[in-house]
């Protein structure tokens, strides 16, 4: 111990340690940087009502389509539907598939034409809501050397285009068009094939004005009439011609008559379409590929899928794709779509077609002629889109003569015959 006690260290007092002091954290930079945008974000969903969006359920709504099955793959129009919580799940398949297949599972069916819809409608036992939304033509697709050889074989006519452009559509007499490609009246100018069953693109002088060689029969490759509306309604233009402008089986009261006109029919078209053979496909997505020209130089397709490819051709090229052209049929035929509710969310769908303006303007905007207020099919409006959009509009048909498809049960005789089709396995739904 130290001798003096005064030279004691002094101790403090004890400090009770009430609260650590802590460095503050920094916000981490990669949040810094996303919380602006997830900001406006926010701001974006509350000013167009959709803030509660994620949290709302989704309809999915089992569907069976055609060719109008492009109208609901449609990003834009997927996008207008979730907007209302619906999805829509295509399954592809031709229009008389999918009259006579089974229907099990399904909410809405979108037959490309009547007689497939009516023997929809005819199998149902429940009260069915149903909607045409549009109407569409049946073309024949082509290109233009095939196009200008059918001009000068005395068959089309080019329709005028503006400012000295080439005519993106030609219209085709459908009388001299069937001598072709039978031969049965002789050659329609002084071109003829070799063959006496059809005549030849050379023959008719296809080598002589595009300097390019094809002997091949003058022929139109269509889907299977078995399956397609589209092939069925080519059938049905060809039996209106044959039987002399008149519709097949119309003006028979007894049966023992129409069935007699019915199978005359039928052994004069069926020619026409077993010498090509029958698609089990559709004929758009064939023709405007890279080799279309190679694979078919007539194929039977719908005006809006021309008319949507002219439109996506224009807004990426600047240009319209003055290669592939339209034969307008005279006389011409009509298809008329009908989407179809087989359940309680089917039927939720087609209020939703049949009422939204913007889903109607959308169809537009791929080329289809729109019904507006129960008329038959508006044009103007998808004319005055497509001269907005720096492409050629077709022109009436000169000729209004128009194919009246026969009688349900004359039309399936003619489309068994001619197809030789197989009975299919129908179900009560």
């Amino acid at each position: 111990m130290p001798d003096d006690p005064s030279a004691a260290t002094t101790l403090g007092e004890p400090r009770l340690a009430t609260r650590q002091r802590r460095t503050r954290r920094q916000i981490p930079r990669h949040v810094a940087v996303a919380l602006p945008l997830a900001l406006a974000g926010l701001i974006s969903l509350l000013v167009t009502g959709n803030t509660l969006r994620p949290f709302e359920t989704i309809t999915t709504i089992d569907a069976r389509m055609a060719s109008k099955s492009d109208y609901f793959r449609d990003p834009e129009v997927q996008r207008l539907l979730l907007e209302h919580g619906l999805r829509v799940d295509v399954r592809r398949l031709g229009s008389r598939g999918i009259a006579t297949q089974s229907l099990k599972g399904m909410d809405v069916v979108f037959p490309s034409g009547q007689p497939a819809a009516k023997l929809i409608l005819d199998r149902q036992d429940r009260s069915v809501r149903s909607v045409r939304p549009f109407v569409t033509p049946l073309v024949l697709a082509t290109f233009r050397g095939y196009a200008e050889t059918l001009v000068r074989a005395g068959v089309a006519h080019r329709q005028p285009a503006e400012n000295g452009a080439k005519s993106l559509y030609y219209d085709l007499d459908m009388t001299k068009f069937t001598h072709l490609l039978d031969g049965a009246d002789g050659p329609p100018a002084h071109h003829d094939g070799e063959d006496a069953d059809a005549d030849h693109w050379n023959g008719i002088g296809y080598d002589e004005l595009t300097g390019r060689s094809n002997s091949g029969r003058v022929l139109v490759r269509t889907s299977n009439v078995c399956e397609s509306n589209a092939a069925g309604t080519y059938l049905s233009i060809l039996a209106f011609v044959a039987n002399g402008n008149s519709t097949p089986g119309a003006e028979h009261t007894d049966e023992a008559g129409r069935a007699a006109e019915v199978r005359a029919v039928g052994r004069r078209i069926k020619p026409l379409i077993s010498l090509q053979g029958m698609w089990a496909d559709e004929q758009a997505e064939s023709y405007f590929s890279d080799i279309g020209e190679s694979i078919a130089p007539i194929s039977v397709i719908y005006e809006h899928q021309y008319l949507a490819h002219q439109i996506a051709h224009h807004d990426r090229y600047g240009t319209q794709d003055d290669q592939r052209v339209l034969l307008y049929p005279t006389p011409y035929a009509l298809t008329e779509p009908q989407l179809i509710g087989l359940t309680d969310d089917g039927d939720r769908l087609v209020r939703l077609i049949e009422q939204d303006p913007e889903l109607r303007r959308r169809a537009i905007e791929l080329g289809f002629r729109v019904r507006f207020s129960g008329e038959d099919g508006t044009s103007e409006q998808l004319n005055a889109y497509l001269r907005d959009h720096g492409i050629q509009a077709p022109a009436p048909n000169p000729d209004q003569s128009k194919v009246y498809e026969p009688d349900l049960e004359v039309l399936e005789e003619i489309i068994d015959y001619v197809g030789d089709c197989v009975p299919p396995v129908r179900d009560a739904s």
